[in-house]
């Protein structure tokens, strides 16, 4: 259903209204997909729906197809891309924004015991750089990881910039959050995931690890990295970098370790 938008204050388009804002007081339940590539994940997911979409009217001609793919009942809001840019209080160069809501938001037992016989898990623990995050799941998507847990102290996946650097990957990866009081060994070992902590000061080289059919893979945020209690309580692993360094972009770190363990499971 398109509608054609000419006021930036008109009441219908609330929800995009200075979106770099909402995202730092709450969205209440909501999210922004932005970009053409993330608005296809979204499009697709069967855990997501849009609610709306905005448009700059200089791009509908090149998104007809992907036009065709949005449910009938959503509308799709069409401005000028000065008018878009006001609503949104920057400049928007991809002219393509839209707001989703999260269909199903599974406990971490329950998307466990989702999950098939051979699995491969990422835990987050502190993660709270959007840029990170959005890395993390990126690589997730790209190494064919099936689920990640975030504990209390992460950033949410779903805050705008997250989505956009993992390229949507964000809505393709299933997460779910950790209740504080769980404890995530006890968690994993209950669903038979081989718990694997990553740490600069790791017993063992990655190279020499061999996955489990069942492997949970801890990363912790740069700098503090893992609380010592689930170091001692988990086989720790470190990549093996040049003497004298001995630090790597927590995104970075998954990539690697995720590449290993794939590889590892062919």
């Amino acid at each position: 259903m398109m509608v054609p938008v000419s006021d930036p204050a008109d009441p219908r388009i609330e929800a995009y209204r200075n979106i770099r804002e909402r995202d730092l007081v709450g969205r209440q339940g909501l999210f922004i997909a932005e970009g053409k590539v993330v608005l296809q994940k979204l499009l697709g997911s069967s855990r997501f729906r849009p609610l709306s979409l905005l448009i700059a009217e200089h791009r509908l001609p090149s998104l007809s197809e992907l036009m065709a793919g949005v449910p009938e009942d959503v509308p799709v809001f069409a401005a000028t891309q000065r008018v878009m840019d006001e609503i949104a209080g920057f400049p928007l160069h991809r002219g393509i924004l839209a707001i989703g809501r999260r269909v199903e938001t599974p406990g971490a037992d329950a998307l466990l015991e989702r999950l098939a016989e051979r699995a491969l898990v990422l835990v987050l623990s502190a993660i709270a750089n959007h840029d990170n995050m959005g890395g993390i799941f990126r690589n997730a998507a790209a190494f064919g990881a099936d689920a990640i847990l975030l504990d209390g102290d992460c950033c949410d996946p779903l805050y705008r910039k997250a989505i956009r650097v993992s390229v949507g990957a964000a809505l393709l990866v299933p997460f779910a959050a950790i209740a504080r009081e769980e404890d995530v060994v006890a968690l994993l070992d209950r669903h038979g995931f081989a718990a694997i902590a990553l740490s600069p000061s790791g017993k063992q080289d990655l190279r020499q690890l061999t996955p489990a059919r069942r492997t949970a893979v801890l990363l912790g945020a740069e700098g503090p990295g893992l609380d010592a209690e689930l170091l001692a309580r988990t086989d720790s692993v470190r990549i093996k970098m040049a003497p004298g360094f001995d630090s790597l972009n927590v995104a970075t770190a998954s990539g690697i370790v995720l590449h290993h363990l794939r590889s590892g499971r062919a």
